[in-house]
C-alpha cells in the first residue's frame, strides 16, 4: 500500500492549503515562550444567580475559533503569524466559591508574571470571574479603567447572596480595587435592573450609558470619548464583555437573554475600536451558557469578539 488514509488520534478535518484557521494560531504555553495574546479559561458558574452552565463556555468558544480564518478582507491582511498562547483552564473548587475566586486571581497573576504576552483574554464563566481577574491586573499594572458591555449594572448588594455574577463591580469598588469614575457601562437595558443599583452607580460616579443613549449618540462615539477620558487617568484599560448586552436574537445562549439589546455588528465594531487603543491590555468574555445556545450562535459570536480584539 503506497498511501494510507488512517489518521490515529486525529479528526478527519478538511484542510485547504491556502487557508489558516484561527485555532491553528493557538498553542499551549511553554515556559520561555512569548506570543501576542495570552488566553486563559475561567470555567466558573457556581456563583450565577440564575441556573447556568457557563462553565462550559471556554471550551465551546475555543472550538468556535476553528470556524474562522486569519485573513481580514476589510484590512487586506492575513494574521496567520499571530501567536496565541493558551494557559489552559483554572481548576475550579467543587464547592467553595471564595476558593475558586482566589484560584482564578492567583492563576492570572502567575500568567501576568510570565510577561509572555502584551495582551490577554479571559474566557468565563459567569461575570463573577471579573472580580478576581481585574484584581490581578490591578496588582500588575496599577490603576485600571474598565469598559463594560452589559445589560445589567452588576452592582448588587453582597448581603443577599455573597459574591455572585451580579456583584463583581460592587466587590471591586468596595474593596478599593477600582474607582467609580474609572468604570464605564454601555448597553444597560430597560427593565433589567433595580433603581437602587442605578442610584448606587450614580453615587459612585460610574459612567452609565443605556440603550437609549446608544440610540441617541452612537455606541462608537461613546466608546471613543470614554477611551480618551480613561486613558488620561488610568494605567491600563480592561474590557469586560457580558454577552447578554447583545439582543437575544443574536445571542440566544445567555442565561439572562432579553430584547432591545445591541446587534452583533454593534458589539464587534465597538470592541474593535476599543482594542485599538494602546492602553487596552485585557478583555474578558462572560455569560454564555452553551446548553441554552442554538447552533453555537453565541459562542461563535464570542469567538468573533476575540478576533476583533486580537487582529
Amino acid at each position: 500500500m503506497s498511501f494510507s488514509y488512517l489518521k490515529p488520534g486525529e479528526s478527519a478535518v478538511f484542510k485547504d492549503r491556502h487557508t489558516t484557521k484561527v485555532n491553528e494560531c493557538v498553542q499551549p504555553f511553554v515556559e520561555g515562550n512569548s506570543g501576542d495574546i495570552g488566553l486563559i479559561g475561567l470555567p466558573s458558574s457556581k456563583s450565577s444567580i440564575s441556573l447556568s452552565r457557563a462553565a462550559e463556555a471556554p471550551a465551546t468558544i475555543r472550538s468556535a475559533l476553528a470556524s474562522y480564518s486569519t485573513y481580514s478582507g476589510e484590512q487586506e491582511r492575513d494574521f496567520a503569524e499571530k501567536k496565541i498562547l493558551d494557559f489552559g483552564d483554572v481548576p475550579i473548587h467543587p464547592t467553595s466559591i471564595e476558593e475558586s475566586l482566589e484560584r482564578m486571581r492567583i492563576s492570572i497573576e502567575e500568567m501576568l508574571e510570565k510577561e509572555a504576552c502584551d495582551r490577554y483574554i479571559m474566557l468565563g464563566g459567569d461575570h463573577g470571574i471579573s472580580f478576581p481577574s481585574i484584581s490581578a491586573f490591578k496588582e500588575h499594572y496599577g490603576r485600571v479603567g474598565i469598559i463594560q458591555w452589559d445589560a445589567h449594572h452588576d452592582l448588587r448588594n453582597l448581603e443577599d447572596g455573597g459574591r455572585t455574577n451580579g456583584t463583581p463591580f460592587r466587590s471591586l469598588l468596595e474593596a478599593g480595587i477600582i474607582k467609580g469614575e474609572d468604570l464605564v457601562q454601555v448597553g444597560i437595558r430597560d427593565f433589567s435592573n433595580a433603581k437602587a443599583y442605578h442610584d448606587y452607580a450614580r453615587e459612585q460616579g460610574i459612567k452609565v450609558y443605556t440603550m437609549d443613549d446608544i440610540d441617541q449618540y452612537g455606541l462608537n462615539r461613546i466608546i471613543s470619548e470614554q477611551l480618551t477620558r480613561l486613558s488620561q487617568q488610568v494605567d491600563m484599560i480592561y474590557l469586560s464583555v457580558d454577552m447578554d448586552a447583545v439582543d437575544q436574537a443574536f445571542a440566544p445562549g445567555c442565561p439572562a437573554i432579553g430584547p432591545g439589546g445591541l446587534t452583533s455588528r454593534e458589539l464587534l465594531s465597538s470592541v474593535r475600536l476599543a482594542a485599538q487603543h494602546e492602553k487596552v491590555k485585557a478583555m474578558d468574555i462572560v455569560e454564555i451558557d452553551p446548553s441554552k445556545d442554538v447552533r453555537d450562535i453565541t459562542s461563535r459570536l464570542a469567538a468573533h469578539v476575540m478576533l476583533r480584539f486580537i487582529f
